[in-house]
């Protein structure tokens, strides 16, 4: 299987201004491809090959004095780019066609300048040392801060500059399934309900809820406070921008590092795994969607279902309509507090005289069910 492994690299100064030449080429052979297939078209013409759109906006446009300097940037860099665009592409018609699963995807748009930059190599425009520097065409040794060794060979390397202005090189590589002891079926399957008040609640262990956002929310509002109150155009603008994206920044690198972490721990610790599948664009656009983004759950069963499979961890989705925090883990009867006036009430007693602690009894109800779709063969593939 194929994973991907970012590590943070240090250009020079000069590596930094060629790099921003490479980010630029990219981006303007993107968006010339990306005019040329609309132009064909709205002019009822054919849908134009990769091979002669290659030809058009890379090797033609090369010989031309308007975009002569596409030749600063290494080719595989422009040959990627077009790649990046064909994908796009074929994403979109899958979507539009059904054959994609999920929300329907808009058409590619093009890219602008401000905001995360990127360009990829291929095996022929970079090379490796052992834990050394990252040698790339056309612009010679990058420093590498490696936090891990890379388990094989990259197939290729995507260089990225985020908005915070930090550089990052992320590894293709291929790897072994890394299958974990197995642990006892019984014991060890949770249920996993996700919440706002506790981020998670397992068998016999709660997450607690981190508010990353919410708590650099005050510091934010005040660096964006400045930003916009300083002049367009202005140095003290961009730095006040720079601000603001650091702080964002911070707050995704802090999300994702505790997504994986807990992840990680609860692959370790469990034989099978039975989450709800949440609706969280829904849950996102009631009034709690400042907190519903700042938790991050969507990335967190994404995570969660990802290692599981690369673990050999049995992971069941149960449906989103399934009363979980309604029904008695004990009668099985649904009686528990509905509706949102139902959110503030952390405890109920059934009728057959049961206390239920409400996330407590959610996660009962949901290792129960997902059993029950494992066993009946109902769970996805």
């Amino acid at each position: 299987m194929k994973l991907r492994y970012n590590e943070r690299i240090y250009p020079t100064a000069r590596q930094r201004q060629d790099l921003a030449r490479f980010f630029g080429c990219a981006r303007v052979v993107y968006n010339d491809g990306l005019r040329e297939r609309r132009t064909a078209w709205r002019n009822g013409e054919p849908y134009v090959s990769d091979t002669a759109l290659q030809k058009k906006v890379i090797t033609a446009a090369k010989r031309t004095e308007e975009r002569e300097w596409l030749r600063d940037a290494p080719s595989v860099v422009l040959v990627q780019s077009l790649q990046d665009l064909h994908v796009a592409y074929r994403n979109f018609f899958a979507s539009r066609n059904g054959v994609r699963k999920g929300p329907k995807i808009a058409p590619p748009r093009r890219k602008r300048k401000s905001g995360r930059q990127s360009i990829r190599f291929t095996r022929n425009g970079f090379s490796l040392r052992d834990d050394g520097p990252l040698f790339l065409a056309k612009l010679g040794d990058v420093r590498v801060r490696w936090s891990r060794p890379l388990p094989s060979e990259p197939s290729s390397v995507t260089v990225v500059k985020d908005p915070a202005g930090r550089y990052f090189a992320s590894f293709v590589v291929e790897t072994e399934e890394e299958v974990l002891p197995e642990l006892d079926l019984d014991e060890t399957g949770t249920g996993i309900d996700l919440g706002l008040s506790s981020y998670a609640v397992l068998r016999g262990r709660k997450i607690g809820s981190p508010r990353f956002f919410r708590r650099q929310e005050k510091k934010l509002r005040r660096v964006q406070r400045r930003l916009s109150r300083s002049e367009k155009g202005s140095v003290n603008r961009r730095k006040a921008g720079l601000a603001v994206a650091k702080i964002h920044a911070r707050i995704a690198d802090r999300r994702r590092d505790f997504i994986e972490q807990e992840t990680t721990r609860v692959v370790r610790e469990n034989q099978a795994v039975y989450v709800e599948d949440l609706n969280v664009k829904g849950m996102a656009r009631g009034r709690w969607g400042k907190s519903v983004h700042d938790q991050g759950l969507g990335r967190f069963v994404r995570v969660l279902e990802s290692k599981c499979l690369r673990y050999g961890r049995r992971f069941v989705r149960v449906g989103r309509f399934f009363p979980s925090t309604q029904r008695c883990s004990v009668c099985g009867s649904v009686e528990g507090p509905k509706g949102p006036e139902g959110l503030a009430v952390r405890r109920w007693t059934c009728s057959c005289g049961a206390v239920h602690d409400r996330d407590e009894n959610a996660e009962a109800n949901l290792r129960a069910e997902g059993r029950r779709i494992f066993a009946a063969g109902l769970a996805e593939k």
